[in-house]
């Protein structure tokens, strides 16, 4: 299925967001060019006394990382957590609670953990992250092995966290909230005791940190980068994420998505395509009942992503391309992009496509993708910064997402959650965009 060809790809990083420090560094910075983000967002309890330590030279040794995951995980705060912090230099490892290693999330993405957490029971975390969803948190919550490690890590004051359903579904009945200040999801958060209950993105209290959904998870990870690591290292990780201070969306030539069924999408995936940007997808179009099929490109299901997580697509490419879609939607990733340039059968998926006057698209390295088989001709884009000057079409810089006819392109991984409501929104129009959005606990614009 895959041809030989020259690289296509050459990936720089790109400028991100802002994020409040914690308690022991400094009280404030600004990235460059940044909108810092209102300071409800992220929200930190005062720190306890805690006495000095004397400090030793020795090399750094890497964060160790836990993330466990269940089936009904939110598959987007489980990959969202461990793509940044493994960006970051973490070593993460992603620890079932299931029988066996592969975990069927919320939204029916089949994830492969790194390893069972009874192999982790024994193990030193820095810390232990849980990600929401249900009933993915009631699982995590009623495994002994994970709230063993969990209360040891609270005793032992080492970092640990919770995101959506699971401040409330996990943490509270395990007594771990006690004494500190916690947020989660809007769903959960008359279950949280009242004089402790925030409603902030990110509440940071002593070692605890919890939040309140998919749409703060980057918020919530980039927290955990700051605590870890640093300031700097929140910058670093920033640069690869996220565009700021543009325009949400733009639509030139405006037509009609038309359809009289379910839609139908289409994502090919590959060995080194970016796992955050495939999930982020698949989890907000299907919230939107959309029937979503991922298709590996290569000889196996089992795809290892750029950030070396390990997901399964429901077919390979030659079964998939037995069906007609509504939309095909490239993802990122210089790897993974630059396998999915090679296969064939893709290639002329996307060429009937275009012929038959239906949606396909990209985002973040894949637009050069789509050049190079000719389906960006008189066409306007937007694209990752470190291939625009390799785009002979028209681009808008400015814009997250570019819409022109029956094409939407997007800017980059910290863009994929405005490019997949865009695609909502144009199949299904604004109120089930905003209602994705705002079960995500999303920023949704208002117009």
């Amino acid at each position: 299925m895959l041809s030989a060809s020259k690289p296509i790809l050459a990936p720089t990083s790109l400028t991100a967001m802002a994020i409040r420090l914690p308690p022991h560094a400094p009280t404030h910075y600004a990235l460059p060019h940044r909108r810092t983000p209102p300071f409800r967002s992220i929200a930190r309890a005062a720190p306890s006394p805690s006495t000095t330590s004397t400090a030793v030279s020795l090399p750094p040794s890497p964060k160790k990382v836990l993330v466990p995951i269940a089936m009904g995980t939110e598959e987007m705060e489980a990959v969202i957590l461990a793509g940044v912090l493994r960006r970051a230099g973490a070593d993460v490892t992603l620890a079932s609670v299931e029988d066996g290693l592969e975990v069927e999330a919320s939204y029916g993405t089949r994830i492969i953990a790194d390893k069972s957490i009874a192999a982790c029971a024994n193990q030193e975390f820095d810390l232990v992250a849980l990600p929401g969803g249900m009933p993915g948190s009631v699982r995590l919550r009623d495994n002994e092995i994970l709230q063993r490690i969990m209360v040891r890590q609270a005793e032992e004051k080492r970092l640990y966290g919770a995101i959506c359903a699971a401040p409330a579904v996990v943490l509270m009945p395990w007594g771990l909230h006690k004494g500190r200040k916690i947020t989660c999801h809007p769903s959960f958060i008359g279950d949280l005791p009242t004089f402790r209950a925030v409603e902030s993105n990110v509440q940071v209290s002593g070692e605890l940190t919890t939040s309140r959904g998919p749409g703060t998870a980057f918020q919530f990870a980039l927290s955990f980068v700051e605590q870890l690591f640093g300031p700097h290292a929140v910058e670093d990780v920033h640069s690869t994420l996220i565009d700021a201070g543009l325009e949400r969306s733009t639509e030139v030539n405006r037509v009609e998505w038309p359809f009289d069924h379910k839609p139908q999408v289409l994502i090919p995936i590959a060995n080194g395509s970016e796992e955050m940007e495939i999930i982020m997808l698949v989890d907000i179009l299907r919230r939107a009942n959309i029937n979503v099929v991922l298709a590996s490109v290569d000889e196996s299901t089992n795809i290892v992503g750029s950030q070396r997580m390990k997901i399964v697509a429901d077919k390979c490419i030659l079964d998939a391309s037995d069906s007609k879609y509504d939309l095909i939607i490239i993802p990122g990733g210089p790897a993974g992009a630059e396998r999915l340039h090679r296969c064939t059968t893709l290639k002329k998926l996307l060429k009937e496509q275009r012929q038959a006057s239906r949606m396909y698209g990209g985002i973040c390295y894949s637009p050069l993708i789509l050049q190079k088989q000719g389906l960006l001709q008189d066409k306007t884009v937007t694209a990752h910064p470190s291939i625009v000057n390799q785009l002979t079409c028209q681009v808008i810089d400015r814009s997250k997402v570019v819409i022109d006819g029956n094409l939407i392109t997007g800017k980059g991984l910290g863009t994929v959650m405005d490019f997949s409501l865009a695609i909502v929104r144009k199949f299904f129009g604004h109120g089930r965009a905003k209602g994705v959005a705002n079960g995500m606990v999303f920023d949704y614009p208002k117009s």
